[in-house]
């Protein structure tokens, strides 16, 4: 029993020695490859001078927190490795693509009124006009129209004219000129979805389909043979920029534009990234669209641009390129006014026809 006590009483202190001693040789393991690091990285600054490698693939792990004084969502996530990916698609991708194809729409429209020039009436004004849009319907459209011409425009100069403005007019002027764009962008973008909403109201109505609506889209409104397609007061093609420009995409670039615009709601910066990268597709998309309706509705097809400015429009307009509409009006199932003389100066005013 002697014997026995004695060997027990060793094993049992060589059994509680063997954590000890495992775990001082981990510590001073691990000591030493904390100092090999250390002496690795000094020799790593002596012969590559800022090579800070190993300390940067630490902080660029993806989803790893490290320590900020503020705190927040992601406020401890200090290098996104998703930020790069979207530079590298904005910079390679989004911007030469979106301004080529702004640039080559534009071209084929000068070409398209170089060789065929506007579409002007067929026979003579007859000075008799008809109402073709009301006050608050005009304000509506003038409204979305030039604050969405704000938004183009400053919209092009920060995402084209780091190549196309920079180098021409300097950074001086430039660095002034993007600031003004960017805070102007940011102030209009609201104003222009308020008037989305207050024009799809007004217009709504008279976007819906109609009979006749398939006969101008198979003849593209007369586009290439320069034949007068009857219509409604909206035809086909306005129709479809009604629903696919103002609605679809003015909606996606003013939902995405609202939360880019208000950061303060706590958004992540990969909601944000995914929010630029919608936007200015579909930003580069509708700007480009966008030069067809502005040019069919000013020098493309004569006298269109009077009937948005003042209100009304010549009876012989109203006929070759509205005939339905204008069917209607003359049989009392719109009701609207006619006058007389020029749209900029309407005389006699009096309201015909009853409401449908």
């Amino acid at each position: 029993m002697g014997a026995y006590s004695v060997l027990s009483s060793w094993l049992g202190r060589l059994l509680l020695a063997v954590p000890l001693v495992l775990g001082g040789g981990g510590a001073a393991l691990a000591q030493q490859e904390t100092q090999a690091q250390q002496e690795t990285q000094a020799q790593r600054q002596q012969v590559q001078p800022g090579n800070n490698a190993p300390v940067w693939r630490d902080v660029r792990k993806e989803g790893q927190e490290h320590y900020t004084a503020i705190k927040g969502r992601e406020t401890g996530v200090l290098i996104q490795t998703l930020g790069e990916t979207w530079r590298e698609l904005r910079n390679s991708w989004i911007v030469p693509i979106a301004g080529w194809f702004f640039v080559v729409f534009a071209c084929v429209l000068g070409l398209y009124y170089r060789m065929r020039g506007p579409w002007k009436l067929r026979a003579k004004p007859t000075g008799r006009l008809i109402e073709r849009f009301k006050p608050i319907e005009r304000v509506a459209h003038w409204t979305m129209a030039i604050s969405f011409c704000i938004l183009g425009v400053s919209g092009l100069i920060m995402m084209t004219g780091k190549y196309v403005l920079l180098p021409v007019i300097g950074h001086t002027l430039f660095g002034w000129l993007a600031d003004l764009a960017k805070n102007l962008h940011n102030l209009v973008g609201p104003i222009f979805v308020l008037s989305i909403v207050f024009f799809v109201v007004l217009f709504v109505k008279e976007a819906l389909p109609r009979a006749g609506d398939l006969r101008w889209l198979i003849k593209a409104g007369g586009w290439f043979t320069g034949e007068d397609i009857p219509s409604h007061k909206m035809n086909a093609g306005q129709k479809m920029w009604f629903w696919g420009g103002v609605v679809a995409m003015s909606s996606i670039l003013g939902v995405t534009g609202l939360i880019m615009d208000f950061p303060n709601f706590d958004q992540t910066r990969s909601t944000m990234i995914y929010m630029n990268v919608i936007h200015s597709v579909f930003a580069g998309l509708i700007m480009a669209l966008s030069l067809y309706h502005i040019y069919m509705g000013t020098i493309g097809v004569e006298h269109a641009y009077k009937g948005m400015r003042f209100g009304y429009v010549d009876e012989t307009y109203a006929k070759e390129h509205h005939e339905l509409w204008y069917e209607d009006v003359k049989s009392g199932k719109i009701k609207t006014e006619t006058a007389e003389g020029a749209p900029e100066a309407p005389q006699g005013l009096h309201r015909v026809g009853e409401s449908t």
